[in-house]
């Protein structure tokens, strides 16, 4: 196998499967996030329903991140959880000033 061929393995390769995983099928913190984003998106709520929708969207990614970074299944996961806790960090940050 070539030096880029092994490095795709063991970036992508499913330590416990064997199996290559780009992306799987979303958990519940992913489903919440979805959900909370399409609402937000369609019906448009603004005020205190539409913040809470924001906010319960950015906890359940926040988590799915974290988890992402703590147990994701190869590199690539891990990198994908790292990637998006720093644009929720970054998102966040630029809201206080």
């Amino acid at each position: 196998m070539s030096p880029a061929g092994r490095t795709f393995d063991w970036f992508f390769r499913d330590r416990s499967t064997g199996a290559i995983v780009i992306g799987q099928f979303p958990n519940a913190p992913l489903l919440i996030f979805a959900a909370c984003a399409a609402l937000d998106w369609i019906v448009g709520p603004g005020g205190r329903i539409g913040e809470a929708l924001r906010l319960i969207g950015a906890v359940a990614l926040a988590y799915w991140a974290f988890d992402e970074l703590r147990r994701g299944v190869n590199p690539w996961r891990r990198c994908l959880g790292a990637a998006v806790l720093a644009g929720l960090a970054w998102r966040f940050a630029g809201s206080l000033s």
